[in-house]
């Protein structure tokens, strides 16, 4: 017998000093999890079982047993499923090695901080960090595994400090471990030292037979392998998908969610399915209320349940669900597939793709359902899961359109915090737009926010032009993919021409002001491609906009931070001709007859405005003595100046930034001694 002490890996000492130490008011679900994982460990089992016929394991009798002993004060719940080898504890017990280890450490004591039991215990299910809730309830754990179809076993034990010890039994000593009942001949045995009964803390009598029949009745009904309890089987074993949806309460469907989903909120709608011909299968489905915090990062798993005639196959089945659809959780059982299937064949595998069409349908028209029949409950599910539902957009070109018809927006037509729906569909719009509009209008950025002040909005607005608000990384992308609604082009108000039906009266003033345009492309030829007039500005000066097909500067700067090297893209600086500063530049180049200087270099821009106030004091001398003077180096400074402001400032309005902060706040300091 060969015992070895050793230390916790730090995040798991960190994460157990948190488990010890909690405030939950629900510390029951200790034996949830512990039952949860059993019957994970009898499914792997029997599944094994089917796929090595040499294993030599018995599965005539999987079951899960717990045994309260009242005068050691301890229970222990026993499996006789697949089992662990040394190897398998310290990866699994000694190390939390999953990714996002220290955010769920910090959101953890934030949710004990702010003493939500209920945020506390959907982030252990979230992890899969079950076995560490024993802690909650124990003083010391002990736990005797043995690998079906290996000799030996390990005795893992530790009291929660910052070391655990693990024993090695040989053969023989595993042997005899099983002949005194200490040893199981395979599967897992838990040992929970309990602490005292205390009613204050929620700590409860968990010798009490009483109390081990409630807890199981309340959280694991379910399970499908039989929890026994001395000669008494104290759960029902009916899977609930088999079971008519009449004959399952709201309760069971709950617990049985937050089982396959490891989560603690309750589910936001549920999906049950039955299908019978060519091939047979049966679902049941679940739209979560709250996301899980990792769904966005990359080692997030995706998928379902997958059993085969009600014996279990794998976790986490990507081939039933589009990644679009990651956030559904729940069960599928098919009836005609193979026991001994691979991840790898299950791709290839025609039924499963069949099956997987239909779940997308089934879940694509409940989302529609949900919009059309309760918005609230809608908003629920949009608020948490719109951004990567949108992501079928791009993704799933077969059910796009389905995809867009259960989508919705926030508008400007809506305000954010409005009685009513606060988002809408692009029929909803449609049904909306006034005589004389012909497309679908958007603006995208980062917040509606920052899109209601930007002044590509203001002729819209004005016009009473109805503007989609897409504030979603991906929403940059798919605008392009999809193109069209209903006949009607999407179209970007800070892409292309305006079109409001004014352009006649801007392109009437396009010779009046072309001194202005001329000389202002010059002088920032480095910056944009063209100056013109518009009809889109009613109160800004200016605004940058680009080509119809054009690459929009946000999803630029996406390329860029993911590692792609872009050209940089020029854009069209649009001029408002009945703005009082765009008037007074081309009065003071017309009136100069400004050529286009050189621009100041990098040492002159960034020179202290101080520096420029004798300059200054002198054109504003200049300036006084009559608008006709003429241009001299320090005028042409101050036009540069001024070109050089009006197209930061555009840049600034609509959100961007600038390339060099530091140059356009010297123009800017220069600009305003000018003025003083």
């Amino acid at each position: 017998m060969a015992a070895e002490t050793l230390q916790f890996q730090a995040e798991t000492h960190q994460l157990l000093e948190l488990m010890i130490h909690s405030v939950y008011s629900e510390k029951d679900i200790f034996l949830r999890e512990l039952i949860s994982n059993a019957s994970d460990a009898l499914d792997k089992l029997r599944l094994a079982a089917y796929q090595d016929k040499d294993l030599g394991v018995d599965t005539s009798d999987l079951h899960i047993e717990l045994v309260p002993d009242a005068e050691a004060h301890t229970l222990t719940v026993k499996d006789n499923g697949i089992g662990m080898s040394r190897a398998d504890v310290v990866d699994l017990i000694g190390t939390l090695a999953k990714s996002g280890t220290g955010e769920l450490r910090r959101k953890l004591a934030e949710a004990q901080e702010a003493r939500d039991a209920g945020a506390s215990a959907e982030l252990i299910g979230q992890f899969g960090i079950g076995f560490y809730s024993s802690f909650m309830v124990a003083d010391k754990v002990t736990l005797v595994t043995r690998r079906a179809g290996e000799d030996g076993a390990t005795r893992w034990e530790s009291a929660g400090e910052s070391t655990y010890t693990v024993t090695d039994l040989s053969a023989d000593e595993a042997r005899e471990g099983v002949d005194e009942g200490t040893v199981p001949t395979q599967g897992t045995w838990i040992t929970l030292h309990l602490k005292a009964e205390d009613a204050d803390d929620s700590l409860h009598d968990y010798t009490s037979e009483q109390v081990l029949r409630a807890i199981v009745r309340r959280y694991s009904d379910f399970i499908a392998f039989p929890i026994r309890l001395g000669d008494d089987i104290l759960n029902s074993m009916r899977a609930l998908w088999t079971r008519p949806r009449s004959e399952v309460t709201d309760e069971e469907y709950t617990e049985f969610y937050r089982h396959v989903s490891h989560a603690f909120d309750e589910p936001l709608e549920i999906i049950s399915l039955k299908a019978e011909g060519t091939f047979e299968y049966q679902a049941l489905l679940f739209i979560p209320t709250t996301p899980p915090f990792d769904m966005f990062y990359r080692g997030y798993k995706t998928g379902l349940q997958l059993y085969v005639k009600r014996v279990f196959i794998m976790d986490d089945c990507e081939a039933l669900i589009p990644p679009y659809l990651r956030f559904i959780k729940g069960v599928v059982d098919a009836q005609d597939l193979s026991l001994n299937v691979s991840r790898e064949i299950l791709q290839q595998d025609r039924q499963l793709t069949l099956i997987r069409k239909r779940l997308v349908k089934k879940v694509l028209s409940t989302v529609t359902a949900l919009r059309e029949n309760d918005r609230a409950k809608f908003d629920t599910f949009w608020t948490a899961f719109g951004s990567v539902f949108k992501e079928g957009l791009l993704d799933d070109l077969e059910n796009r359109e389905a995809v867009l018809e259960a989508c919705v927006f926030e508008t400007t037509a809506l305000p954010a915090d409005g009685d009513g729906p606060t988002r809408t569909s692009l029929a909803e719009y449609v049904s909306r737009m006034p005589e004389g509009q012909d497309k679908i209008y958007y603006a995208t950025g980062e917040s509606r926010r920052q899109i209601e002040a930007s002044p590509h909005l203001e002729a819209f607005r004005a016009k009473g032009f109805e503007v989609l608000i897409l504030t979603d990384q991906v929403d940059e992308l798919w605008v392009t993919g999809v193109g069209a609604f209903d006949g009607k082009d999407l179209a970007s108000i800070a892409m292309g021409e305006a079109d409001l039906g004014d352009d006649a009266a801007a392109a009437g003033k396009a010779d009046e002001f072309a001194p202005l345009t001329t000389w202002l492309s010059e002088v920032l030829a480095d910056k944009v491609k063209e100056v013109r007039l518009t009809s889109r500005l009613t109160t800004s000066p200016a605004c940058l906009v680009g080509d119809s097909f054009d690459m929009p500067p946000a999803l630029e700067r996406m390329y860029r931070a993911s590692g792609q090297e872009l050209p940089h893209t020029k854009r069209i600086l649009e001029l408002n001709p009945e703005h009082a500063l765009v008037a007074a530049l081309l009065a003071r180049v017309a009136a100069d007859g400004a050529a286009a200087p050189s621009a100041p270099t990098a040492e002159e821009e960034s020179g202290a405005a101080t520096e420029n106030a004798s300059a200054a004091d002198g054109e504003n001398a200049s300036a006084a003595d009559g608008e006709n003077a003429p241009a001299d180096a320090s005028t042409d400074t101050a036009l540069v100046d001024a070109a050089e402001l009006l197209y930061g400032s555009a840049v600034l309005a609509e959100g961007g930034e600038l390339d060099e902060p530091a140059a356009f706040a010297a123009r800017l300091n220069r600009q305003l001694v000018r003025g003083l």
